[in-house]
């Protein structure tokens, strides 16, 4: 019996008229953004086609007016979209609202839904996710937020929060905060829909990092704030999960972020290895096209080896999801291997265009700037290589064969 991989029709037509409509409406309407009101312009009418053709929400169910695309074919879609910085924004599939979005469907209350869901399903607001600290870092169980329970109808929160994405771009933000110091470790923390802006929510500043910055990278979602928490008061019915249910909801949420950082991060691959292609193609050095230089052909012959291992890693991790299996250990390899595989490709990219590459006329040198952050965002690379290299331990202890953390259910 033959290993079928062949992809369902359906999903192949949906893969298609996404990759239409990213390089027919996304890239080019790239061009158009100089300031905030170009950009709120450019985003409506991208918006307001792709809902009218049934491209919007593509991991929504349909009852909730998405797409209600499986895993597989929600893939191969992130897969495309992520060839542009306005493909995810155009379908209102952008992190990090998508995951929060996730997180609403499946534990919000029917009130939540109603009120905070319901108009980030829309497009009409933006959430962004408030967990990450100074004090813990990558430790998310040594956060220093706590909420108190002011009588039956309020939590009061005080703390603060580092690197909340898109915080300065959110209506609203999804916080968490330890609500039972004495429980188990993985059961003290609980989140907090908050309704922004709030005196409580105090923005401090974006953090100024690395990646190249333009006066529209904030107001798209793109900044990192520092966030000061005095005296927040939530209501008791924005609690979301119950008491307890903050690290769990938490991690459940970050996993599909890591799943949707790798597709993006194939997108830009792929679409920085065709311009590396279109460029040696069309350029001669010392009297010889720069395509037919053995070295050059090596370059590209890498990247696409490592596009190939990264397709079939998330392709392999979707039907997991799809069947229901754990695929935590994949992920975690997957999330770590495809964060440098785009650096190396864009890398490269930038190499074969020499000069060029390196200026701002094409975007390869801003992306390179960005994705520097694929090895620290939803858990640097040391703490999944931890988690991976404990898992080969225990495949060891229990079935004396690594093969079952080194992806053995393949064969």
């Amino acid at each position: 019996m033959a290993i079928d991989f062949e992809i369902p029709e359906e999903a192949k037509k949906i893969r298609e008229r996404v990759r239409q409509w990213v390089h027919d409406e996304c890239i080019p309407a790239e061009k158009r953004l100089v300031d905030k009101e170009s950009y709120k312009t450019v985003l409506a009418e991208l918006r307001a086609k792709a809902r009218a053709q049934g491209l919007w929400l593509p991991f929504v169910p349909k009852e909730y007016g998405g797409m209600g695309l499986g895993p597989l074919a929600n893939a191969l879609v992130q897969m495309e979209l992520g060839q542009s910085h306005l493909g995810a924004l155009s379908m209102n599939s952008q992190g990090p609202d998508d995951a929060t979005i996730l997180t609403l469907l499946a534990h919000g209350t029917e009130y939540q839904k109603e009120k905070f869901l319901k108009p980030l399903l829309n497009g009409e607001k933006r959430v962004c996710y408030s967990m990450t600290e100074k004090a813990a870092g990558a430790d998310a169980t040594g956060m220093r937020t706590v909420a108190v329970k002011d009588g039956n109808e309020n939590y009061v929160l005080n703390g603060e929060k580092w690197f909340s994405s898109a915080a300065t771009a959110a209506d609203i933000a999804v916080v968490m905060a330890r609500t039972d110091p004495d429980a188990p470790r993985h059961q003290q923390f609980s989140t907090f829909i908050v309704e922004l802006p709030n005196p409580g929510y105090r923005i401090v500043r974006d953090i100024p990092t690395m990646a190249a910055e333009s006066p529209l990278s904030h107001i798209m979602g793109g900044g990192h704030a520092e966030v000061e928490i005095k005296d927040l008061v939530v209501p008791a019915d924005n609690l979301l999960g119950g008491e307890g249910r903050g690290f769990d909801m938490g991690q459940h949420r970050l996993a599909y972020g890591r799943l949707r950082h790798g597709m993006h991060n194939i997108a830009m691959a792929q679409r920085a290895l065709d311009m590396a292609a279109e460029h040696v193609t069309s350029r001669e050095t010392f009297g010889k096209a720069l395509a037919e230089r053995q070295a050059v052909q090596f370059m590209l012959a890498e990247c696409a080896s490592q596009l190939y291992i990264s397709r079939l890693m998330l392709l392999h991790i979707a039907f997991k999801a799809e069947k229901g299996l754990d695929m935590r250990q994949e992920n975690s390899i997957a999330k770590v291997y495809l964060a440098h595989m785009v650096h190396h490709v864009v890398d490269t990219a930038i190499q074969l265009h020499g000069a060029l590459g390196y200026s701002r006329d094409t975007p390869l040198a801003a992306w390179y700037t960005h994705i520097r952050s694929q090895r620290l965002v939803d858990g640097p690379d040391e703490v999944h290589r931890w988690t991976v290299g404990r898992n080969v331990l225990k495949a060891f202890k229990a079935t004396g064969t690594t093969a079952g953390a080194a992806g053995g259910d393949l064969l």
